[in-house]
């Protein structure tokens, strides 16, 4: 859930050198949704994932989530990273198109009667083929699937710009605003620097 804090005081705030900052949306669901229309799923396969080695998995990672600047689980020490992909109530799924993996999807259950969809991600060349629809509508099921009774997601503004629409036409109803500090990752060397065009580098 959402923790209090006070509320931030109108107007622009200056961001300290490095630091980039995004709007971060939180939306939920309390009870499945209708299934919505996939275009055409005859080539997509969804598989509960395994992943060989922390290697393979930032491997994937990188490939979906670098052009939105997804940077957590690259920076994330290994024996950290290693005890979320291999907790009993966390659930990795790929999304194949014709054998090849294109998307990635991240549950977690481990509040009680709760799943998180803690990443949803897509490498580029998949985008708009119906395969982001056809991975939702497998991530709504698998969650509902389980005695859950909410089904959350953040986005934010670093995201795709339809990813808030995609979520709420899925069936998510937004309830929360943050605002997100974070490291500039493109100025530490950690993604290149033609990572997320739509946000400027900013040197210090």
């Amino acid at each position: 859930m959402i923790e209090e804090h006070p509320a931030l005081s109108t107007g622009y705030h200056a961001l300290p050198p490095g630091k980039i900052a995004t709007i971060v949306t939180f939306l939920q669901m309390h009870a499945r949704p209708a299934v919505r229309p996939v275009r055409d799923p005859g080539a997509f396969a969804w598989t509960r994932w395994h992943p060989a080695s922390l290697d393979e998995y930032r491997a994937l990672f990188r490939k979906v989530g670098e052009y939105w600047l997804w940077e957590s689980r690259v920076v994330m020490p290994d024996e950290k990273l290693n005890a979320i992909l291999t907790h009993p109530q966390i659930e990795l799924y790929t999304l194949q198109d014709q054998g090849r993996p294109v998307g990635l999807v991240e549950l977690d259950f481990r509040e009680e009667a709760e799943c998180e969809l803690v990443f949803f991600g897509l490498v580029g060349d998949a985008i708009g083929k119906g395969a982001g629809r056809f991975m939702m509508n497998q991530a709504i099921e698998t969650a509902w699937s389980r005695p859950i009774k909410r089904f959350w997601v953040h986005t934010c503004h670093l995201d795709s710009p339809e990813a808030l629409s995609f979520y709420q036409r899925s069936g998510f109803t937004p309830y929360a605003l943050k605002v997100e500090v974070l490291n500039d990752p493109r100025l530490t060397g950690l993604l290149p620097r033609s990572a997320a065009p739509n946000v400027p580098v900013i040197d210090p």
